[in-house]
């Protein structure tokens, strides 16, 4: 791709840096932005370096936050003996979306993969465990993706958690097997939640 400009050549690379945006994409979406009043460019950026500047994750779920604890996380009409273990962010939204859940969350940061390199170790594995040990969480949900990465990490935890008077629970296989959480429709994930199966029954088929 030739570019009659250095200045764009490089907006367009750092833009095709970002997951899912090839060159031409990247160029397209440059090209938008050139066209845009100043002010609205302004207002992007700005919301871009706010959000890099300023996010947090919460010290308690590991969700992203505006603030040291995330509104879910201090939310008094919120189930905190229930908790449900999610991969990353975007599952959590995902479930929210649904508006069946009224627990709260811990988000692991990833999955068990050894391939990749992550391991036990590399998740928010620790905190979780420390939850439980304080004695006030009744259920552990099981949300991550069906894969085997996913269920790998399931039984990891549910391992950890044996000795503890905790239920384990994971949600019903409605979400189709090797199928990433957050790409579930809403209806399909929200009954997924509420017809939870055991986490025990599961063991067989692994």
């Amino acid at each position: 791709m030739e570019f009659s400009s250095k200045l764009l050549e490089n907006a367009v690379l750092e833009m095709s840096n970002l997951p899912g945006i090839g060159k031409r994409t990247a160029l397209r979406l440059v090209l938008h932005i050139l066209k845009q009043p100043m002010q609205n460019t302004t207002a992007f950026t700005q919301a871009i370096l706010d959000l890099k500047n300023n996010i947090k994750l919460c010290s308690s779920c590991h969700n992203i936050s505006d603030h040291e604890v995330c509104e879910i996380c201090t939310n008094p009409d919120r189930d905190h003996q229930t908790i449900c273990v999610v991969e990353d962010i975007r599952d959590v939204m995902a479930i929210e979306n649904t508006r069946t859940y009224k627990g709260i969350y811990h988000v692991l940061g990833g999955k068990i993969s050894p391939i990749d390199g992550v391991g036990p170790s590399q998740l928010k594995i620790t905190s979780l465990l420390e939850k439980v040990k304080q004695g006030t969480c009744k259920e552990i949900i099981f949300a991550l993706s069906s894969t085997i990465e996913g269920d790998t990490t399931n039984f990891y935890i549910y391992k950890q958690l044996k000795g503890f008077d905790v239920e384990t629970s994971t949600i019903a296989r409605g979400i189709a097997i090797g199928d990433e959480l957050e790409y579930a429709d809403e209806v399909t994930l929200g009954r997924s939640l509420l017809h939870r199966i055991p986490f025990e029954k599961t063991l067989k088929s692994l």
